[in-house]
């Protein structure tokens, strides 16, 4: 009975509860089906299809290359390997910018050929229309304010962003304003703790933070950082959880030591 109730599937309404009752919120990135499989079979919340792909899979500098095609074969691939979790898929950089048609059509496009359960989508008042177009047709999307990476080459940093006053007060006024155009929840990247406590605390839908502090509702991490498979990348916010790239060469130079001595395959490994 517990075990039914354990695996019950996560849905934009039970993470409305989890907020409601103080519960927090797990979330992590992955973009193909092997790796979805076992997250979700640990009993992770929610799973982000990130546009982060395009640094972690294909090894640009930004998010900015990747296509809305590309996104939707990592979030096919992803959901296949579900049964539990919610799955978020992020709209790429061109796919919904300056026009709520387009943004639109979009997000359609991820939820007929995906089978992912929302979108998430960067930016505050400038993309509301587009949040409320598609929410409209009945499509959750899930807001992301702060370090906003689709931007970078507007900001020119990585750096934390609203530190001065008017950032500050602009990210906590386009919080409230995605929580009225129809989001359910807002990440929050890359900001001073005190402000996402406030903004958290501010609104009624759920926040997720990414170097944001411990005040948010949930938090998220990409899962070649949290895994220790990206060993370069090194933020305050991050706590790697395995060193993977060591564990993966000490394998790979076993593997390759074990054929050039003429170990492998064994007796016991062949037919």
């Amino acid at each position: 009975m517990s075990e039914n109730k354990e695996r019950k599937k996560i849905t934009t309404h039970t993470i409305q509860l989890m907020k409601d009752k103080g519960e927090k919120i797990s979330m992590l990135t992955a973009y193909d089906y092997s790796f979805a499989k076992l997250f979700d079979q640990a009993n992770i919340d929610i799973i982000l299809v990130g546009d982060s792909a395009s640094n972690v899979m294909a090894g640009h500098e930004t998010t900015l290359p990747i296509t809305l095609d590309q996104m939707i074969y990592h979030a096919q691939s992803v959901v296949r390997g579900i049964e539990r979790c919610l799955v978020v898929v992020d709209m790429p950089f061109g796919s919904y910018q300056g026009n709520s048609k387009e943004a639109l059509n979009s997000a359609i496009r991820i939820m007929k050929e995906t089978g992912g359960h929302s979108v998430k989508l960067e930016g505050g008042e400038e993309v509301v229309e587009s949040i409320k177009r598609i929410v409209s047709t009945g499509i959750p999307v899930m807001g992301h304010l702060g370090l906003t990476p689709q931007s970078i080459y507007k900001f020119g940093t990585y750096s934390v962003r609203a530190k001065e006053d008017a950032e500050a007060l602009k990210l906590k006024k386009d919080a409230l304003l995605l929580q009225e155009a129809g989001c359910y929840a807002i990440v929050l990247e890359k900001i001073p703790a005190s402000l996402a406590k406030e903004v958290s605390e501010s609104l009624h839908i759920p926040t997720i933070g990414i170097g944001a502090g411990g005040s948010c509702d949930g938090q998220v991490l990409v899962m070649h950082d949290m895994l220790g498979i990206n060993s370069t990348f090194k933020p305050r916010f991050l706590r790697k959880y395995l060193n993977l790239d060591e564990l993966i060469n000490k394998a790979v130079t076993n593997y390759i030591s074990d054929i050039k001595s003429g170990d492998f395959p064994n007796q016991s490994e062949q037919y």
